[in-house]
């Protein structure tokens, strides 16, 4: 599924609001639109526009349990550290939500050893 123009937009946006923390590309990540950080995949655009992004473990099952996200399934397993946050009604908090939430993926990436 291509992804809808508004997603393609908030997610160029996210990118130039991050440059300012680290060097983030936008560029094609399991066939789909995403951000990456020299070579670690942060995020991209997954089915019906949402966002998927690798958050700490502990984080991606709070935000789960709290309904922000959902779990990733790739194939058969479901991806421990991946969650995928929906498009919401209100574009402008769509952009507050996934903005910050990108930003955690970005210093989480960045931490891995």
């Amino acid at each position: 599924m291509v992804p809808s123009q508004a997603a393609l937009d908030l997610l160029h946006g996210i990118a130039v609001t991050l440059q300012a923390e680290a060097p983030i590309t936008v560029g094609t990540m399991f066939r789909s639109p995403g951000l990456r950080t020299g070579t670690r995949i942060v995020a991209f655009l997954g089915f019906d526009d949402a966002l998927i992004v690798k958050l700490p473990r502990a984080r991606a099952v709070a935000l789960v349990q709290d309904g922000t996200a959902e779990p990733v399934t790739m194939g058969t397993r479901t991806m421990r550290e991946w969650v995928s946050l929906p498009v919401g009604a209100d574009p402008a908090a769509t952009r507050e939500t996934w903005t910050g939430l990108a930003r955690e993926a970005l210093a989480y990436v960045r931490s891995i050893p």
